[in-house]
């Protein structure tokens, strides 16, 4: 997927940094596509730093186009998705400096899903400056490690990739194998 994504941003030109842009809003606002594949892009074709700046410009403008859409078309729903997670369920219950808090620790932690940060804050009490600036900030340590990873397995060599592919499918399994477990009790 990473590669279409090349393939568009370096046919684009000068609408490069744009289409780049609106790639992560549809992202954030589908809520469920990982956005690394993007930052993958963004980096293979802009470099690093300039890569993780429009992947983190992309990121945020995506977070509040959603907040946004959420809070208007989705705000009478009360997904069961938010209530298996407490923290999600408390951000929803909570405005202000509580709700910064909560914004920020949800965005740094790497297995909770933005969609789901960004459709619990939009049913939530929270101010859209609130979860702009929370969000925004926490995205930073975030994106700066998934940057990161990505611009060393780009780099890596093939048999590295798949020692990489491998350890993931396994930590994948170990991750639902435990988290199935734990629901059954």
């Amino acid at each position: 997927m990473s590669s279409v994504i090349v393939d568009w941003l370096t046919n684009s030109g000068s609408f490069a940094i744009i289409i780049s842009i609106l790639i992560n809003v549809v992202i954030s606002v589908a809520g469920v596509i990982p956005s690394v594949f993007i930052t993958a892009a963004n980096i293979t074709v802009f470099g690093f730093g300039i890569g993780l700046v429009i992947s983190f410009l992309g990121e945020c403008i995506g977070a509040l186009v959603s907040f946004w859409l959420y809070r208007k078309g989705i705000q009478r729903l009360n997904p069961k998705l938010l209530k298996k997670n407490k923290w999600l369920v408390k951000l929803q219950h909570t405005h202000g400096k509580d709700a910064f808090v909560i914004i920020i620790m949800l965005r740094i932690l790497p297995f909770v899903p933005s969609g789901m940060i960004n459709l619990a804050a939009a049913l939530s009490k929270t101010s859209i400056t609130v979860f702009f600036i929370a969000s925004s900030l926490g995205k930073l340590p975030a994106l700066f490690i998934e940057a990161y990873s990505v611009q060393h397995v780009l780099e890596s060599t093939m048999r590295e990739n798949i020692i990489l592919a491998v350890i993931a499918f396994v930590i994948f399994i170990v991750f639902y194998i435990v988290r199935k477990r734990n629901q059954s009790k």
